[in-house]
């Protein structure tokens, strides 16, 4: 009830202390304690409203408490994409979004914000891309996500990652969300609805084999190894998929 920012600070810790136990996190909800804690998401001050974002991310390692915060994930969403590039609350959300997407139940509530996230990927920097790369690999292992993520808008650099200069890990998690994609879409039967993504979607970067292939097989001269194995794997199951022998 305090409207002063180092009473309510503290008292997040706290309860952010207490909602990391299992026992705790039923007792808090019985409380009628998530509507309160989602409340303070409206705040104003970076330092509360992340506070607020880690009490609710460990509150929602529970499905039922998952069930309630649902009608709050619009709202996180907004806040996480529009936060400061990097931001704490930033982190703290998309955070929050991994763990509310780690079952397919609610990840559909993220399908307009995909291509958000994928320009959050590309500018942030290497904490943020490897926040952001835990929600897509959520998304991209639902076979019901794939056409969503197809459909999200790419920015034009994203082929500019692929380089051996990238964090090697950012590399293959991004490579990992890519053959889940193409293994869950399915190619044949969608065939005939291509059109339906448009230029600049994640469909028409893949889509232009060429381009891809010229980027992501320039780092071939990539010093590790796994990286270069993973790439001639992933480039070689695209083709499979976009240009199978039949219309050779």
């Amino acid at each position: 009830m305090s409207e002063k920012p180092y009473i309510l600070e503290a008292a997040l810790i706290a309860l952010g202390n207490n909602a990391a136990y299992a026992f705790n996190r039923d007792i808090i909800r019985d409380l009628g304690g998530l509507p309160i804690v989602a409340k303070i998401l409206n705040t104003r001050d970076p330092i509360v409203k992340e506070k607020a974002l880690i009490v609710l991310n460990n509150l929602s390692v529970n499905a039922e408490n998952q069930r309630r915060l649902k009608i709050y994930m619009n709202q996180v969403c907004d806040d996480t994409i529009t936060s400061r590039l990097n931001s704490s609350v930033q982190l703290a959300g998309l955070r929050l979004l991994t763990n509310m997407t780690v079952t397919n139940e609610y990840q559909h509530m993220l399908a307009n914000s995909i291509s958000d996230f994928f320009r959050l990927f590309s500018a942030g920097n290497e904490e943020t891309k490897f926040q952001v790369l835990k929600l897509l690999l959520n998304l991209a292992e639902n076979p019901a996500m794939s056409r969503e993520l197809l459909r999200a808008q790419v920015p034009s650099s994203l082929g500019s990652l692929f380089n051996k200069k990238e964090n090697k890990e950012v590399i293959l998690k991004l490579l990992v969300i890519f053959e889940n994609i193409n293994d869950n879409f399915k190619w044949q039967e969608n065939e005939p609805t291509q059109n339906q993504f448009s230029e600049g979607s994640l469909f028409s970067f893949l889509k232009e084999f060429q381009a891809c292939a010229d980027k992501i097989l320039g780092i071939e001269s990539h010093h590790d190894f796994l990286v270069k194995v993973k790439v001639g794997k992933f480039m070689a199951k695209l083709a499979e998929h976009m240009f199978p022998k039949s219309q050779e």
